[in-house]
């Protein structure tokens, strides 16, 4: 007779992908119940950290553990190439930014640099120097995140990452804290989900049982050059069309349209990709919704054709990635 404590492991263990539980949930059971008196098992439940390692356990069998049916093997190898390349965009952008930030206020006289100093002074609302320089200086912190998951030391790479992310949860909390201005919700929004998943894929794809992080093409340290030269490029070149979200999109459409050039393409890539540009797709029309009514005429069909490409973009590497697992399923 199934006892209530049987049951409840049963339960918390239809978390884990079907496979898995088909091969080893007897087993599982068998030794969770291990050593517990059967008079007591109707008045216990799984401990919290039981219940966590199941989790974890969850995480790890369905992103592509070892053994694991071919749709987890995709999910999990997609799942890792998009954190790798969402952190190797934010990384560039985050220096991109500074550098040229910097450049211009050292470059064009001292009234830009006061400009650019008085975000650390301490005046303005919610100006609080320390914080002023966090936000300034943790985004700083993907590029540490990008060089540590390509050197396969995972645990300072989610730890580095998740440092980086944390001026976008800021800009909600500070209101209520400071007094700062509330954010544009929908673009404060956007620019969170693109960090914090970011954070969440790198943490949970990258388990023990996966493989070491690998780029599609090209040395860690030149595709990170490439990424720089291409966003600030981009700044430079269209000044006018250069809001926050410009290099970053023009990044992710000049690695979707060289991924659907190249041969042979692998949906895992594809996928990542196809995410990514979701994700900044959703910056870059947020961004025009709620500076729309202000916006020169060149800026507002700069950036609509832009959200368009990417848009097409978008949709044609996720129907290229499905058609590529389809005939690579009918050739298994």
């Amino acid at each position: 007779m199934t006892t209530l404590l049987e049951a409840r492991y049963r339960t918390a263990l239809r978390l884990l992908p079907a496979y898995y539980r088909r091969e080893r949930e007897e087993e599982m059971v068998e030794t969770y119940l291990w050593g517990v008196d059967r008079d007591t098992q109707d008045q216990s439940r799984p401990t919290a950290g039981e219940v966590a390692s199941i989790v974890a356990l969850a995480v790890r069998t369905r992103l592509g553990a070892a053994g694991a049916p071919r749709r987890y093997a995709l999910l999990g190898a997609s799942a890792r190439r998009f954190a790798l390349f969402a952190v190797l965009l934010q990384a560039a952008s985050a220096v991109v930014d500074r550098v040229l930030e910097l450049t211009w206020g050292t470059t064009h006289g001292p009234a830009q640099w006061d400009l650019f100093l008085t975000r650390f002074n301490g005046h303005g609302p919610g100006n609080s120097v320390p914080v002023a320089v966090l936000e300034w200086t943790l985004p700083l912190l993907w590029t540490v995140a990008y060089a540590a998951l390509l050197r396969d030391r995972r645990g300072l790479a989610g730890t580095a990452a998740a440092l980086a992310a944390l001026p976008e949860l800021w800009v909600f909390a500070a209101p209520f804290v400071t007094d700062a201005y509330p954010p544009d919700l929908a673009y404060a929004t956007a620019n969170g989900l693109l960090a914090w998943l970011t954070v969440l894929a790198l943490c949970a794809a990258y388990h023990r049982d996966a493989p070491p992080a690998a780029l599609p093409a090209g040395t860690p340290g030149l595709v990170y050059l490439a990424a720089c030269v291409v966003m600030g490029a981009s700044q430079v070149a269209l000044p006018p069309l250069s809001d926050s979200v410009w290099a970053p999109a023009t990044a992710v459409l000049l690695a979707g349209l060289a991924w659907l050039l190249r041969r042979p393409r692998t949906p895992d890539t594809a996928f990542a990709l196809a995410a990514l540009g979701a994700l900044v797709l959703a910056l870059r029309v947020t961004t025009l919704s709620h500076w729309f009514g202000v916006l020169p005429a060149v800026v507002r069909f700069g950036s609509v054709v832009q959200a368009a490409v990417l848009l097409l973009l978008t949709a044609a590497l996720t129907v290229v990635a499905g058609r590529s697992v389809r005939e690579r399923a009918g050739r298994a």
